[in-house]
Parts: C-alpha cells; structure tokens; sequence
C-alpha cells in the first residue's frame, strides 16, 4: 500500500506547488505589516482545508457533473500554468492578500492551499492511493510549519537570488508534472 517512490513523487509534487518558499516574499511582507505570523494555525488551517478535500472533493466535484479525469486534466493545465508563472516570473492567478487578513487568509488559503495545491490533490486521487497522498501531504505541512516558523532565517541566508532560483527550478518540475498527470488522464 505505501509506497517510497509515490510518497517522494508525491511530497515533491506539492512542496513544488505549494511553493512555500517562493511565497516568503509574500509571507514575510504580511508578517512585517501585521508585526505577527501564527504558523500553526496557518498550517493546521491549510492542513484541515487539504484533507477534507482530499476526501470529499470528489462528491464536491460530483455535484457539478466533473469526474476525477476530467478534473486532473483540467488540474494538469493549472499546474501547468503555475509551473510557467514560476519560470518566467509572470502572475496569471492572481492572489490578494488585503491589508485586513490573517494567518489563515491569505497564508492557509490561498498561498499554502490554493487552487493549485487543492486541484493537484485531487488529480493525484486518479494516479495515487489516499495513504501515500496523506503521506506527501503530512510531509509537506511540516515542511510548511517549519519554513512559516523560520521565514526571517530563510529569507537573510538565500537572499532574493537564491529565492527566485529555487522558484525557477520548481517550475521546470512543476510543468514535467503537469505533462505527466496530462498524459496519464488523457
């Protein structure tokens, strides 16, 4: 039932989506205007929205008349789309973080759980089993919570070059991703 291939395949797939790390800019710019960040609330809040997504997206989906292939083509084109908004630098989906949120809007949702993170869970339901998604997608919170906790320490030692080119090579992954969950569902 586990499986480390899938677990790896997984926790990359959305540690690439979530993009934390390429999200620091906007996390620590929240941070500085609200002079406080509450990562474990964000995280458990984007943690809770995931799971039950992950087990009751697809009734959501069936209430539409969507079914699982369909939704991970059209989750393969946004992943897509995200993978070239990370390369070329370039913002298609647009977020608005308002001067009025929180730790869980605009951080658990939509930077950690956005659209991206929330259509690739449940494009993985139609190539992954649930225990290895529940896997990654525990790896990938705890990762989350730790970048959140330490985002002033990230943010001095990579500095904005070494930002952007993790963000760049997570896309390149990211669209490699995309053409895979495309040609598996198509």
């Amino acid at each position: 039932m586990f499986s480390l291939q899938d677990i790896t395949t997984i926790t990359l797939t959305l540690f690439a989506i979530i993009d934390i790390i390429g999200a620091l800019p906007i996390i620590i710019a929240i941070k500085n205007r609200q002079k406080h960040l509450d990562s474990e609330k964000a995280t458990l809040s984007a943690g809770v929205l995931m799971i039950v997504f992950l087990f009751l997206g697809e009734q959501f989906l069936h209430l539409f008349g969507v079914d699982i292939k369909s939704f991970a083509l059209a989750g393969s084109i946004v992943i897509f789309i995200i993978g070239l908004e990370m390369i070329l630098g370039i913002e298609l989906l647009k977020n608005d973080p308002s001067e009025k949120t929180g730790s869980i809007i605009p951080i658990a949702f939509p930077i950690i759980a956005g659209s991206g993170t929330l259509t690739t869970i449940i494009s993985m339901r139609a190539v992954y089993t649930i225990p290895n998604i529940l896997t990654g997608l525990l790896i990938n919170l705890l990762f989350v919570y730790l970048v959140l906790r330490s985002s002033s320490w990230i943010e001095r030692k990579l500095g904005s070059s070494g930002l952007s080119l993790i963000r760049k090579f997570f896309g390149i992954v990211l669209l490699s991703i995309a053409i895979r969950i495309f040609k598996t569902n198509f």
